[in-house]
């Protein structure tokens, strides 16, 4: 088994290396890509170094089994054919490729069946916010179908990659110190603040990131949802929250949502309010699963739910999303599952 990840450098690409570990993912030899300011870099693991290689349109990828794909949606679409026409599956963490017919979308606690059909070696990984989402809808849905959901997003600065992360911890700085903040990567300060904007606004005034939780949620559920999302950007580091309400078309007992959602692959439950217990993206950072609480009937709708969610969007939402597409492929695919 050999593996490539693009855009070794970035965020997403160095929580790759840590999933790799902490998941004990076997292969036999990796190699690694980024760009020409990003070559030369060496990291570790394992006991052995890796030296970044230039990503270049070659025979580079020829013996790559799955590529890691993390690089922006512009570099996806460009070397997509380069990497996969030796062969390698391209798992892509792009938005390039999402809403493709021909390409899955897959949430591996979802739909990882779809990542066997795949006429362009292509795998999509969904928006972070809509990996978080689906993997605590798709036990609700068991339960009865979801006609509606409605849901605020409270997204921490990771999402904007490692330079966010750093701004946010520059601006509390200067902030705290009454200097002037320096803002760059968000279009105001984001310390001490709120951005309702995520992503840019489409003609009908959602952004494009709200536009993905809807598309994106009916492709992964095969569902007829309509999700209606406000997308915010919140002074915290690392983890997303999710305020969700949803509309199913036969009142649910709370507790039955509460017993499907604990026994849900991917879902830790969170829930005891008399004890202050709920999630929270302070305790979220660095952890594999969603975690769900202030679960409650909706009491202005009589079929509705509402509820809390966290987790990791550099994890969960990206990298180990991704790996673990990787690992049901490899236990799956008869194309792959010998290596």
């Amino acid at each position: 088994m050999k593996i490539a990840v693009v855009g070794a450098s970035g965020a997403v690409g160095q929580e790759f290396l840590r999933v790799f570990g902490e998941r004990n993912f076997k292969f036999d030899d990796m190699v690694l890509f980024g760009s020409a300011r990003s070559a030369g870099r060496t990291y570790s693991f394992g006991g052995k170094d890796y030296v970044v290689k230039e990503l270049k349109h070659n025979d580079d990828f020829a013996g790559v089994d799955i590529a890691f794909v993390s690089a922006g949606g512009g570099v996806s679409k460009e070397f997509a054919e380069t990497i996969t026409k030796h062969g390698a599956v391209m798992i892509d963490n792009s938005s390039a490729f999402r809403m493709d017919s021909d390409v899955p979308l897959v949430v591996p606690e979802v739909n990882a069946a779809d990542a066997l059909v795949r006429p362009r070696g292509i795998i999509a990984n969904p928006n972070c916010t809509t990996i978080l989402l689906v993997v605590v809808l798709n036990p609700i849905e068991r339960l009865s179908h979801i006609r509606r959901v409605r849901v605020s997003t409270y997204q921490a600065a990771s999402g904007a990659g490692s330079a966010a992360m750093d701004e946010l911890v520059n601006q509390c700085r200067q902030s705290v110190s009454r200097e002037e903040t320096t803002v760059s990567k968000f279009p105001y300060q984001l310390a001490f603040n709120l951005i309702p904007q995520v992503d840019v606004f489409k003609d009908n005034d959602y952004t494009k990131e709200e536009m993905k939780m809807f598309d994106e949620t009916r492709k992964i559920m095969h569902s007829d949802v309509r999700v209606s999302a406000t997308c915010v950007r919140v002074p915290v580091m690392r983890a997303h929250s999710e305020s969700v309400w949803i509309e199913t078309e036969a009142p649910l007992d709370v507790e039955a949502v509460r017993q499907a959602l604990a026994a849900a692959p991917g879902v830790v439950l969170c829930d005891v309010p008399a004890e202050k217990k709920y999630p929270m993206p302070l305790f979220m950072s660095g952890a594999d699963p969603v975690s769900v609480g202030r679960i409650r009937r909706d009491i202005a709708d009589d079929c509705g739910l509402t509820l809390w969610l966290c987790g990791d969007q550099i994890k969960k939402g990206a990298a180990l999303n991704a790996v673990q597409i990787a690992e049901w492929l490899i236990e799956n695919d008869p194309a792959l599952k010998n290596r």
